[in-house]
């Protein structure tokens, strides 16, 4: 399946709650109480029938979103049927990390449980190491669970654990080396996230974005001229490099100042609530629960995908005064 611009869309983003047990400053205003009904989302069943759908058309990867996908329950049966999928090579998790330590039986950790249904990758963020700013940022004082969460992640062996950190020049700015120097530590790629106005919270100002060019110089005036790695890439629009002397890789997200960021786009979003979005920087969405809660056939569903596949913008609307018509956590990281 490919979009008017030569994209094969290969990547399927499927966010599986909107709930979540923070309320980070970019993503999701700390009053927001109100969860969508249980009704309007997705059935873990109904997921798995358009994943298969996907699968069809050439979908080769899913990462599992939210809201914080471990909230909901059931999920770790729901996250072992995707693997099975024909079509299906690669599944990975984006979570907050502040529950991959919990203990949901003797021995067994919510980490060891995703592992063990064959996901491969997981994204983990982190924006800070310092407690009292993380607890700021996220609304919570959950770091020291995130910390033990990474290391009940690294002793069950994912293929690849990523951290992704928001840039937020007033929050985090001078967190870019200690967490650097922590990723390192734990043999994590760190992956630096410009901030997107993707949601309608205070702290989306012109003031606090940091872009990732200021933070790559910052960087390299510490440890030398960053090493580009041009074949290095997982499926997603991070330009990486390594820290000159060591194996260390670090990645950017420069989705505000990279001209040609959507020059490879790969991907489709598909919401907790059955909306197929073509573009997380576009006001476009289309309703697939609609058709298929009204009894549409596999073939009427594959062509929805194909018709929201051929309205994919050439590029995002973020730098067009865009203001998000959803809250981040509606559509899913």
């Amino acid at each position: 399946m490919e979009d008017h611009f030569g994209h094969r869309i290969s990547y399927l983003r499927v966010s599986v709650t909107d709930r979540c047990n923070e309320r980070c400053a970019y993503c999701m205003p700390q009053e927001l109480q109100e969860w969508l009904p249980r009704a309007e989302i997705l059935s873990y069943e109904e997921t798995l029938r358009l994943i298969r759908i996907a699968a069809d058309l050439g979908v080769t990867k899913i990462r599992i979103t939210g809201g914080e996908p471990l909230t909901r329950r059931g999920i770790i049966d729901f996250i072992r049927e995707v693997p099975k999928i024909p079509g299906i090579r690669d599944v990975g998790v984006s979570t907050n990390g502040t529950l991959l330590a919990r203990e949901i039986a003797p021995n067994l950790t919510t980490a060891s449980a995703v592992r063990a249904t064959g996901v491969r990758s997981l994204n983990i963020s982190l924006d800070t190491l310092d407690r009292n700013v993380y607890a700021q940022i996220t609304g919570r004082d959950f770091l020291p669970a995130v910390l033990q969460g990474i290391d009940a992640s690294l002793a069950v062996g994912f293929e690849q654990i990523k951290l992704n950190t928001v840039l937020m020049r007033a929050r985090n700015q001078d967190q870019i080396i200690p967490l650097i120097e922590f990723a390192a530590s734990q043999n994590l790629i760190l992956r630096f996230i410009e901030m997107m106005p993707v949601s309608t919270t205070e702290v989306l100002t012109e003031q606090n974005f940091l872009p990732v060019a200021e933070s790559k110089r910052a960087i390299e005036e510490r440890y030398g001229n960053l090493m580009p790695e041009p074949t290095f890439h997982t499926n997603g629009p991070a330009t990486y490099y390594q820290i000159p002397g060591r194996k260390q890789r670090i990645g950017f997200i420069g989705a505000m100042t990279n001209l040609h960021f959507c020059d490879s786009c790969n991907k489709l979003r598909l919401t907790c609530d059955g909306k197929l979005r073509p573009c997380l920087g576009s006001y476009l969405e289309f309703d697939i629960m609609k058709p298929l809660r009204r009894g549409a056939t596999d073939d009427e569903l594959l062509q929805f995908f194909l018709d929201v596949v051929d309205r994919k913008p050439q590029q995002h609307d973020f730098r067009e005064n865009y203001q998000p018509n959803r809250k981040m956590i509606a559509i899913g990281g």
